[in-house]
């Protein structure tokens, strides 16, 4: 199955400057739990705006470099979509964890979704794609409010393709 997940705020924005827009704890560890195990799929600048290497979760990244090396173990380098696509195996997870195209490639390929959805506006240069509403279902919704360690009121959303 291939899964989508992303923090996003109101207007749908997921980041600025190659970073996160935002830091909410329970928001990481939902993440941590989710992909754990699964191989995780990326762009090379999410790949390279991480701290390292994510343990427990073997690396996909993406990327036109034709010349963009493999320099960690657990890394592995595709430089074609279509590439990527026919590595998927039947019966595994995997979730795409960014940048903003390879949502929208993944988009009409997904099977379900988990947005983290911020309730707030915050200044962002990178966005999810639209979520056309008569394509996805929602399954799953936990709210939480804003505390010491989550700056802003957010939501845990599960979409599944209709």
């Amino acid at each position: 199955m291939l899964h989508m997940i992303a923090a996003v705020d109101k207007a749908r924005g997921i980041g600025k400057d190659n970073q996160l827009l935002c830091h909410l704890s329970a928001d990481l560890k939902h993440f941590k739990n989710l992909t754990m195990g699964h191989t995780i799929i990326m762009g090379r600048k999410t790949f390279e705006s991480l701290p390292g290497l994510l343990p427990g979760r073997p690396h996909w990244v993406l990327t036109g470099q034709r010349d963009y090396e493999e320099t960690h173990p657990g890394i592995t380098v595709f430089h074609d979509m279509d590439d990527m696509v026919r590595a998927v195996r039947t019966g595994e997870e995997y979730f795409i964890i960014g940048g903003a195209s390879l949502y929208t490639e993944f988009m009409g390929r997904a099977d379900s979704l988990y947005l983290t959805e911020i309730d707030a506006e915050l200044p962002a240069d990178t966005f999810f794609p639209p979520l056309d509403r008569t394509r996805w279902q929602e399954v799953a919704r936990d709210a939480h409010e804003a505390d010491e360690r989550n700056a802003y009121p957010f939501s845990f959303v599960h979409y599944l393709r209709k």
